[in-house]
């Protein structure tokens, strides 16, 4: 489905180009404007598909906006954004690449370890979240116990000299 959302481009205080959203929160910046025309374009799909795979609601687009920055401008984004859109693969798939089983898969997601939503009977995981486990390398088995201090000798007793 294809979203469009007006941004608001001004310099920042640090020189860079900031984007700004008029109907999200957050926003994004840029070197040039053609830097930040692209990145406000790839922020706004990552926040649309995000909202999808939560079940959060997408805000109804506004327009005509006036810029509140005095060296503003409007920027038009427009981005083709859905679950169809998330690089993502099946349950199976992703228990395959990380060498677990798929109940652990399973586990990982409800332990937040990795991204996922359901498209009707369908699980499906992140590329994203994917990759990112795999950068992480994690050791096989349980996390070891963090190792205890060493306890302080007892001070020797003083003794009594006559």
């Amino acid at each position: 489905m294809l979203h469009v959302y007006e941004f608001e481009v001004f310099k920042g205080q640090d020189g860079w180009l900031l984007a700004f959203p008029f109907d999200f929160d957050g926003g994004t910046q840029g070197a040039d404007l053609a830097e930040v025309s692209a990145m406000a374009a790839d922020w706004l799909k990552l926040e649309i598909e995000f909202r999808l795979m939560d079940g959060r609601d997408i805000p109804e687009a506004t327009f005509g906006h006036e810029p509140t920055h005095e060296d503003g401008r409007i920027l038009l984004v427009a981005v083709e954004a859905s679950l169809d859109t998330v690089p993502a693969v099946t349950a199976s798939e992703a228990a395959e690449l990380l060498g677990v089983s798929r109940a652990r898969v399973s586990q990982m997601l409800k332990a937040g370890l990795l991204m996922g939503f359901r498209k009707g009977r369908d699980s499906f995981i992140t590329r994203y979240s994917v990759d990112a486990r795999l950068r992480e390398k994690p050791k096989a088995g349980r996390p070891k116990k963090a190792a205890s201090k060493p306890k302080p000798k007892a001070a020797a007793k003083p003794t009594e000299t006559c």
